[in-house]
């Protein structure tokens, strides 16, 4: 075997394939990926505008034109799908990498110092954890950005608020990952590659971030990757409740806040976005679980 193929990197991606349903689960992600990010180029090929409305051509069926049909105001649906796809793709990916730097920082200097810090810290965690997700969410998205000294035209424009869920949702998903880090750190710091960095003189930032942090990044990757699935059912639910990404701006949450009026009429309106939101959030689960098993060399025989 040459040392290329006995590197770690090939041999965790190799039990990454041999594990199906985390093999399935990323060639889905990476095609909804694909798709949601080039959905302004599909929509200038096709020649249609997801924006327009049309109500003389509201609830068509599937055509030539329209793949899935159009929706309650004439928009076509398959661009509505894409463009929702991207919004909480993005929220996903961006709160989740930034609940993963939070939790993280936050994990490996509490497990590390010890002592009052740490017993601080993790009593935050612990009282952010018991807050009711759903309804502390709820009063977090409720704010008035201009209550709070942000000028009008920036509180109102998409790109605001997008942002503002990406924060919302990142301010509440962090504790998993500290948790996890935290963990991580406390056994590493007794390991003798942190020993023989701290008797060679390394200051404690160097050893955290140098030497603990990557070898925690395993467990880190993981949880992250879990997370975004739950960071995209946050979102669809914030934008449900009238209270996440704000019309005319598509998300498979506002998708479905237009459609459950609508169920017996047009029940497709309801269903793809709900299907979407479901295969997206399981996806994201299992390649979690993948990336679990081929992280951890005693599973290879389970593989």
């Amino acid at each position: 075997m040459t040392a290329a193929a006995a590197s770690p990197t090939r041999l965790v991606w190799h039990r990454l394939l041999r594990h199906r349903l985390a093999q399935a689960s990323l060639v889905f992600i990476v095609v909804l990926l694909v798709l949601s990010l080039a959905a302004p180029l599909i929509a200038d090929l096709r020649g249609v505008d997801p924006a327009t409305t049309d109500l003389f051509r509201r609830f068509e069926p599937p055509s030539a034109q329209n793949w899935l049909g159009t929706d309650e105001l004439g928009r076509d649906l398959f661009q509505r799908l894409l463009d929702g796809g991207r919004v909480s793709l993005l929220v996903g990916f961006a709160g989740a990498m930034l609940s993963a730097v939070l939790g993280a920082i936050i994990g490996v200097v509490s497990g590390y110092l010890g002592g009052r810090f740490d017993g601080v810290m993790m009593r935050v965690t612990d009282g952010v954890i018991a807050l009711p997700l759903l309804p502390l969410l709820i009063v977090l998205a409720a704010i008035d950005p201009k209550k709070i000294g942000i000028p009008a035209e920036i509180a109102q424009s998409e790109t605001f608020s997008l942002y503002r869920i990406v924060v919302i949702v990142a301010l509440t998903g962090w504790t998993t990952v500290a948790r996890l880090v935290r963990a991580e750190t406390l056994s590493l710091k007794q390991r003798d590659f942190t020993r023989a960095a701290r008797a060679m003189g390394a200051r404690p930032v160097r050893i955290m971030f140098r030497h603990i942090l990557p070898n925690a990044a395993g467990s880190l990757v993981v949880a992250t990757t879990m997370s975004i699935g739950t960071l995209i059912l946050l979102e669809s639910t914030l934008s449900f409740l009238g209270l996440g990404t704000q019309p005319p701006a598509a998300s498979w949450g506002n998708m479905l806040t237009g459609a459950q009026e609508l169920l017996q009429q047009a029940p497709v309106l309801a269903l793809l976005p709900g299907l979407l939101i479901f295969l997206t959030v399981i996806a994201f689960n299992f390649l979690g679980d993948g990336l679990q098993d081929a992280l951890d060399p005693r599973s290879e025989r389970r593989l």
